[in-house]
């Protein structure tokens, strides 16, 4: 069959028949600002609690007063349109209003992962250009660290926002998870260009300036990928592709979900793109109420679950899994809830046949990039294939191709993934060249290339198989670390694994298996036995050479193994 037909297919768009019915195939793109969608949502949901924070709630006429007064606030300190304005935060209700806020004064967005160390926030910063950060009190002496000169630095107390009771543990809270922070002295306050979120708040009125948006292409934020192949990278991310990708995730679900009425669990990091985009963004701009933790604690999400009757909730594999096995899971009937979403990695097709038998519920998984604005393909609803990430979402197309070209590949047979359609950026901040290599141009359209090796079966559902860059070659032949990985998973003594390529100079690569056993197996299985489990299920040339036993294996801040660590460990 000849490109054109295999292109054919694919744009045939095979999945629509597995559509809710009233899910069109293409939906209409409000040309608005994430500012006016925020402002119509506040207006129209104004009575609603938009957000709970560990009892807390805050109403949506609240939360948009208190952004107001913090857009106010950064316009009159010399925040005009254009500006870079950092977020270091935790899921809090501090990011929801300093992320608002710093959009209605007109500033570009970049959020900055709490866990980052001095050199990874420098980086992000200087990138960026921002010249304003708004910073959680307890973070801040890592920025202090990087030497950099900011106009403005907003500081912020975790417990400015719980309840009263709460208030005495907000810090101690924080302190099992940062051990070696601890807020600034009352006096910095007193050094130029340095402020308190909630005395700006008290200070200033509700009187944000009115910024006109260019919608397609004034920038919303710069989110940073991982960093996986040389240092990260900006997205530039529009008011139109987030509104797009809000638009298409909101309508795939059809009439399962209402607006005004549905409850979501924000435990996933708003400053990583799944979190900003799906979680928050999408949540707040449908009148959703949003449970939020500052930390995955599993206790604090099963109770928050039932006392607020959560009714959709977005998840990892990683925490999948850890529930999966969790003594207290059973006491949530999770058939109860509307929606359940796994993203931001693939999910092991055991985690999904165990979760489903352990609660009886049906995991959706998930697919997209921060070049996507986190949204991309999801399984059907209620039509999940175990081992698929699911079907494109409205005007969106996905289809495969030659990693190393443009050729268009038949049906079943794996190839990079590539996707077209409203939400994807408009490339990377500063890097035309890095840009040209990831948005390629194939019959005068635009394609993404996504890095993923995948491959799309008769009726139109996709399946991962690998990163592109994490595809071992031995002896000239592919093996896929994530399948090596998937089978050592399976074992039940084995609590996880990751697998990486370790350079030989005879075969290409080897296959090096780094696992982590069950408390009670470790020092009684052996890396003979590991290898003999994988030899009965794998072809020989993808057995592990190499078996390492380790207490944990490193991830990512959304809980994927980092097999990039992995891999600079090895070296």
């Amino acid at each position: 069959m000849s490109d054109q037909s295999n292109k054919a297919i694919y744009e045939s768009r095979p999945w629509l028949k597995f559509y809710l019915e009233g899910v069109p195939a293409d939906v209409e793109i409000p040309q608005m600002s994430v500012v006016d969608d925020f402002d119509e949502s506040t207006e129209k949901w104004k009575d609603r609690t938009a957000l709970v924070f560990y009892g807390r709630k805050i109403s949506y006429k609240e939360l948009r007063d208190h952004v107001d007064r913090f857009a106010t606030a950064l316009h009159d300190l010399g925040v005009k349109k254009g500006d870079k304005v950092a977020l270091l935060l935790l899921n809090s209700p501090q990011f929801v209003i300093a992320y608002f806020g710093a959009l209605k004064a007109g500033a570009t967005l970049t959020a900055i992962s709490p866990l980052y160390v001095s050199p990874e926030i420098k980086h992000q910063i200087e990138d960026s250009g921002a010249t304003t950060i708004v910073c959680q009190d307890i973070l801040y002496d890592n920025v202090d660290r990087t030497g950099v000169k900011l106009d403005r630095v907003v500081l912020t107390g975790i417990a400015e926002y719980l309840p009263g009771l709460k208030k005495f543990m907000g810090q101690s809270m924080l302190r099992a998870v940062y051990q070696k922070m601890a807020a600034p002295p009352p006096d910095i306050y007193e050094r130029e260009g340095f402020y308190q979120l909630q005395e700006l708040i008290k200070k200033y009125p509700p009187n944000p300036p009115k910024i006109d948006f260019d919608v397609k292409n004034d920038l919303v934020t710069l989110p940073y990928t991982g960093g996986t192949t040389g240092l990260p990278k900006g997205a530039m991310m529009s008011h139109y592709n987030l509104i797009a990708g809000r638009s298409l995730a909101s309508k795939f679900w059809g009439d399962v979900v209402e607006e005004g009425k549905e409850v979501v669990l924000a435990y996933l990091p708003f400053y990583h793109i799944y979190g900003q985009a799906v979680v928050m963004l999408g949540s707040l701009s449908q009148g959703y109420t949003l449970v939020i933790f500052t930390t995955p604690d599993l206790d604090d999400i099963l109770n928050a679950m039932e006392s607020y009757k959560a009714t959709i909730f977005y998840g990892v594999p990683s925490l999948y899994e850890y529930l999966r096995d969790y003594h207290r899971t059973s006491r949530v009937n999770w058939k109860r809830l509307k929606v359940l979403v796994s993203g931001a990695d693939a999910l092991l097709e055991d985690t999904a046949k165990g979760w489903e038998k352990r609660t009886g519920a049906k995991i959706h998984e998930g697919w997209g990039m921060t070049e996507t604005s986190s949204v991309g393909m999801i399984s059907p609803y209620g039509k999940p294939k175990v081992g698929s990430f699911g079907i494109p979402m409205s005007n969106t197309v996905g289809a495969i191709v030659d990693p190393e070209g443009t050729k268009f590949l038949p049906v079943g047979e794996i190839g990079e993934l590539v996707v077209k359609g409203p939400q994807i950026t408009l490339g990377y901040w500063k890097k035309p060249e890095e840009t040209k290599k990831m948005i390629v141009e194939i019959d005068g359209e635009k394609w993404l290339r996504s890095g993923d090796l995948a491959r799309m079966d008769e009726e139109g559902y996709f399946y991962f198989y690998d990163r592109k860059r994490d595809m071992i070659k031995y002896k000239g032949l592919a093996v896929f670390a994530r399948e090596v990985e998937e089978v050592l998973a399976a074992h039940p003594q084995v609590k996880e694994a990751g697998v990486i390529g370790v350079p030989d100079t005879d075969v290409g690569e080897k296959v090096k298996a780094i696992v982590v056993l069950e408390t009670e197996a470790r020092g009684k299985v052996s890396e003979e036995d590991i290898v003999k489990y994988a030899s009965e299920r794998l072809a020989h040339y993808k057995v592990p050479k190499i078996v390492e036993f380790r207490g944990e294996v490193p991830k990512t801040d959304v809980g994927k193994v980092s097999r990039r660590e992995l891999r600079e460990e090895d070296l």
